[in-house]
């Protein structure tokens, strides 16, 4: 989320009517609806993640134990479940 100054973006005029209800305090705007973004969507976080749990569930497919994926991806044996019989 990034911060913006309201002179910088908003008009004189409502500047002034937001000050009648907070005055030099920090206001969030959300965004409207139906432009909401999901975690990660924007920095990219969560495709990395996806794309990570897509190739441990490879490889615990392919025979590897679930000690040796928790090792491999610093994760515990119990995040490594979660991962490998979640249904999709």
């Amino acid at each position: 989320m990034s911060h913006k100054r309201a002179k910088d973006v908003l008009p004189d005029e409502l500047i002034t009517i937001i000050q009648g209800y907070v005055d030099g305090e920090y206001v969030y705007i959300p965004r409207k609806s139906g432009s909401e973004r999901s975690w990660g969507e924007q920095s990219g976080a969560r495709k990395t993640l996806d794309e990570r749990n897509k190739e441990i569930r490879e490889r615990f497919k392919s025979g590897w134990r679930k000690e040796q994926l928790a090792a491999a991806y610093h994760l515990s044996v119990k995040s490594i479940e979660r991962i490998v019989y979640k249904r999709e």
